[in-house]
């Protein structure tokens, strides 16, 4: 009777702890942080970028500088918000700042890598611009040796002319007459 116990205990623990199985992936556990796409945050962040390095953000960051100071210098006591040493606007700013390097800073990295990409592409493509222009000039050296056997329309034209050079002096050394390459008198 102690014997089927034991083995009713194993057999629960069996079935209450999973079996570890090699051949199949885990399951994925759930992330308490949530979960965000870091491409659309890079493109999100470059387009911060982007607008930060514009004269529009400058000018729009000065008229709000301005309008602040303005309101905080010039307004009724009870409507300012930050006294003289405008230490909110500074907080503002630093804030601003804090979060605007990290941005730029997170463009300029995904541009590198952008640039990288483009650079390795332009030298793979450079690689194959090199290796047909090698190609070619081999071709070219290799019909122009062929051509150097073939006869040309210039070489006939010398050697016809040449033929007929050797034609003209040969009728001008030995010219037509009766009396030339008849054998009659010697019959």
């Amino acid at each position: 009777m102690a014997a089927e116990r034991m083995q009713d205990r194993e057999r629960e623990r069996e079935r209450s702890v999973p079996r570890i199985r090699l051949d199949l992936p885990r399951e994925r556990r759930t992330r308490l942080l949530p979960e965000y796409d870091p491409e659309a945050f890079g493109r999100l962040s470059e387009r911060i970028a982007r607008f930060l390095g514009t004269g529009r953000f400058l000018v729009w960051m000065t008229l709000t500088v301005v309008v602040w100071i303005g309101w905080n210098v010039f307004a009724p006591a009870s409507l300012k918000f930050d006294e003289y040493p405008f230490i909110f606007l500074t907080l503002a700013l630093s804030l601003q700042a804090s979060y605007a390097a990290p941005l730029i800073l997170l463009a300029q990295n995904r541009q590198d890598d952008r640039d990288r990409v483009n650079l390795e592409q332009d030298r793979k493509q450079n690689e194959r611009s090199i290796a047909d222009t090698e190609y070619l000039t081999r071709e070219i050296a290799a019909l122009r040796m062929g051509l150097g056997e073939v006869a040309t329309r210039d070489w006939i034209r010398s050697e016809l002319q040449d033929l007929i050079k050797e034609l003209e002096e040969r009728r001008d050394l030995f010219p037509s007459g009766e009396d030339r390459g008849s054998d009659v008198p010697d019959r």
